[in-house]
């Protein structure tokens, strides 16, 4: 764990971005300044982009930002392939995820890791129940995509006390997601990475985060099919013999 009193130091830690992207030319230019305009006392960043096969001009995009580096896949796999290829290239002592949309702040990152940088917690997800203020998808949305996925891994898996499982915004060590050995292809990294850390022990703590969410025609992707695959990752890794490492 990392425990470090930055008030004491100069020294940073190395926090790694991870972008999966697809098809997002509309937002993607504005989402890399405003990640690249945090400043914190707490961490300097390197930003890890994966285009998982866009069709639209967001590679053409993306080559012309400096300061970031860029991978790409030759077809469409999913957001979780884009986000082990992200993986793969990380060298930060810690690794937020970061959409390629503009529902989530980068400004809340500090808010995000400050818990694993002062040794607090291994693993940190930015919860968008806990600031009140946070506007919410329609109320079907809002049911299936986050209310009752987040119930259901609270039944699932006793001690967990989430209020927002499938949130975007979630911090590890860069060793434990490592180590996690993920499998995941599509929106199931969420899923994954909650079972497998609830059954190693590990406690997930919570922040609020600001939240501004966009609708199908703005570009969401995210369906409810995905919330099925997502349920059925929880009870696949609550019930099946499956060490949480594989």
């Amino acid at each position: 764990m990392i425990n470090r009193n930055v008030s004491q130091t100069q020294n940073k830690i190395l926090l790694s971005v991870l972008i999966p992207v697809f098809n997002e030319e509309e937002t993607i230019r504005e989402l890399i300044a405003s990640v690249m305009g945090v400043s914190s006392e707490l961490f300097s960043m390197e930003i890890i982009v994966v285009d998982d096969g866009s069709n639209d001009g967001t590679r053409s995009i993306l080559d012309t930002i400096p300061g970031i580096r860029v991978f790409g896949h030759q077809r469409n796999s999913g957001k979780g392939v884009a986000l082990r290829t992200a993986l793969d290239h990380a060298t930060g002592d810690v690794v937020i995820i970061q959409d390629g949309d503009l529902e989530y702040d980068p400004n809340d990152y500090a808010a995000v890791v400050g818990p694993i940088i002062r040794g607090e917690a291994d693993i940190v997800y930015g919860s968008r129940r806990l600031k009140k203020s946070n506007v919410q998808h329609s109320a079907l949305r809002f049911f299936i995509g986050g209310m009752a996925l987040t119930w259901l891994t609270n039944v699932l898996y006793p001690g967990a006390h989430l209020t927002d499982e499938p949130t975007c915004y979630k911090a590890f060590r860069l060793e434990l997601l490592k180590g996690m050995n993920l499998q995941c292809k599509r929106f199931e990294f969420c899923p994954e990475v909650t079972a497998k850390a609830l059954r190693k022990g590990i406690r997930i703590a919570e922040v609020p985060i600001s939240y501004f969410p966009r609708s199908i025609n703005q570009g969401k992707k995210i369906g409810w099919k995905d919330g099925i695959e997502a349920a059925l990752t929880l009870l696949r890794y609550r019930f099946c013999k499956i060490n949480p490492d594989q």
